[in-house]
């Protein structure tokens, strides 16, 4: 698929909803799947689907489908272990506790940990005190997820550590990324990255002992993985691509907000399941910490929202 393909789709808002829909029902879709195989086996197979298919592209709409440089396999190796490896592994061991629902509001807060672990690691500017309020409210945020009992240690509380977790290595593999860009194409990038990180995801399932012999291989299960594989895999991952180059990355991680939304109500029907007030509420604050920290990139993105309105009218 080339340039003139992607720029021939329907206008950006449209691809930004897009994406929020893709991503929003992956996390569905790995509640559904988790049914019927075994976490991290489940994870390695649908990485090892997606990257696959990134990779036919890289080859055929890049000019470097291949990392040959040190820098460039360090480009790859930091997602392939952290975005592509520990992030999915934590995640989908976290969702055999929770909901897909209840995971997305809990990795809504990647942006908030984000601007913090660049901050801790110098790689981003530090942190004002204001900055520093809004990934309190974003941490408090996921407290008030978990609304634990004193002195409980319930599943749901497990579930939501482990995905919290796997959010706080999603947002240390972002940051730790930028030193070793190589300059390679994002497509090529990403495929080596997800394929590494399958291949670790494999290696984790058979120290967990877990056998894909367990799965059952339902028409539920196939279409599951067939989803996360190739749409909210593959190409949400190329609708990404360009997304970032249209709009920038300040703008496109707005979507991480509209997932958990479209998350609720995939959840609801499929399964009947209604998000409850306090889990509303933790997304509600997770948010308003996230406008704290970006406050100033927010009010740039409207300012460029109100401008492409204009000219439309």
């Amino acid at each position: 698929m080339s340039q003139k393909f992607w720029r021939a789709l329907p206008d950006t808002s449209l691809l930004f909803v897009s994406l929020a829909i893709l991503w929003g029902t992956s996390f569905v879709a790995i509640e559904v799947g988790l049914h019927h195989v075994p976490a991290l086996a489940f994870a390695a197979l649908r990485y090892d689907l997606a990257g696959v298919v990134v990779l036919a592209y890289a080859v055929t709409a890049t000019d470097r489908w291949r990392p040959r440089t040190r820098t460039e396999f360090m480009s790859v190796l930091v997602p392939a272990v952290f975005v592509f490896g520990a992030y999915p592994a934590l995640l989908y061991v976290g969702e055999t506790y929770v909901s897909g629902a209840v995971a997305a509001v809990v990795v809504s807060l990647s942006p908030v940990l984000t601007a913090g672990v660049g901050s801790a690691l110098d790689l981003e500017e530090p942190l004002t005190t204001t900055g520093l309020v809004g990934v309190a409210l974003g941490i408090l945020g996921v407290a008030v997820v978990v609304d634990p009992s004193p002195g409980a240690l319930d599943g749901s509380i497990v579930g939501v550590a482990l995905v919290l977790a796997g959010t706080a290595c999603f947002a240390l593999g972002s940051v730790l990324a930028r030193p070793f860009d190589a300059g390679l194409p994002k497509p090529t990038t990403q495929a080596w990255a997800m394929v590494g990180g399958a291949i670790g995801l494999h290696l984790a399932s058979l120290a967990r002992g877990e056998s894909l012999a367990d799965a059952t291989w339902t028409t539920e299960a196939i279409v599951a993985l067939g989803f996360l594989a190739l749409a909210s895999g593959a190409v949400a991952f190329l609708v990404y691509f360009e997304l970032l180059e249209r709009i920038g990355a300040t703008e496109l991680t707005l979507v991480s907000y509209l997932e958990p939304v479209v998350a609720a109500l995939v959840a609801w029907a499929v399964f009947g399941n209604v998000v409850d007030a306090t889990t509303a509420l933790g997304f509600v604050v997770i948010f308003v910490g996230f406008a704290v920290l970006k406050r100033h990139a927010l009010t740039d993105v409207l300012a460029t929202v109100r401008r492409r309105v204009h000219v439309r009218t």
